[in-house]
């Protein structure tokens, strides 16, 4: 392989470093796709993980918020399901 490579013209490598860099920027406009998709960019994620027995630790805005985020992510939990289901069919 060592002695493949030697024998190449010089500049060879230049096409093969832009072949991969296409290739990693390919991949990541795919999953910056699939992670918008599947609602995967969600700033308010945090609140989820507080539930009613977090309400004497929180302020009321936050507490609000967290119960508002909280409704949010179960319609969208939900409206998945159908969609998914509906794929199965």
């Amino acid at each position: 392989m060592e002695n493949y490579l030697q024998s190449m013209d010089d500049g060879w490598s230049i096409y093969l470093w832009l072949i991969v860099g296409g290739l990693i920027i390919i991949a990541v406009i795919y999953w910056i796709r699939w992670g918008v998709k599947n609602e995967q960019f969600d700033e308010d994620i945090k609140y989820l993980v507080f539930d009613e027995g977090d309400k004497e630790k929180m302020s009321p805005q936050e507490y609000a918020k967290s119960r508002e985020v909280n409704a949010t992510q179960m319609q969208s939990r939900e409206r998945v399901l159908k969609r998914q289901e509906k794929e199965k069919q």
